[in-house]
């Protein structure tokens, strides 16, 4: 098993004008299906040659924590729930655990590397897949 970079998260304070800006320096696009709103508190963006996306993600915190960017990883097989069990055999330390925050089988783990930088655990592409296609009926 192994993990991927699925997109690089930013918190900030104005999801949406802080991705225009970026989107604007970096020549990166809104996702197909995903535009970027006004008032939206999650806006991503991306790189139409690479296929690396930025998370801009609305935070509370004022002001902002010093570890405003981290990297959100999938799993590249098996299931968000096995690579928790390796990131921890790995010694990283659980920061917390969001798994079902929008329903069953939604949600994300946050650790901690040995130096205390934190990333997320997501759920594969095929588990989001399978529950995007049990959603709609198919």
């Amino acid at each position: 098993m192994a993990l991927f970079v699925s997109h690089t998260t930013i918190d900030c304070h104005d999801a949406y004008t802080l991705s225009e800006w970026w989107k604007t320096l970096l020549g990166y696009v809104d996702v197909e299906g995903d535009p970027n709103l006004p008032g939206h508190e999650e806006c991503m963006i991306l790189d139409p040659e690479t296929g690396h996306r930025l998370l801009f993600i609305e935070v509370p915190d004022d002001p902002l924590p010093a570890k405003r960017i981290h990297l959100d990883l999938r799993p590249r097989t098996g299931t968000r729930d096995d690579e928790v069990e390796r990131v921890l055999g790995l010694g990283a330390t659980q920061v917390a655990d969001h798994r079902g925050k929008y329903g069953p089988g939604t949600g994300w783990v946050i650790f901690a590397d040995p130096e205390g930088n934190q990333f997320c655990v997501l759920r594969s592409e095929a588990e989001v897949a399978a529950q995007e296609a049990q959603a709609s009926g198919s």
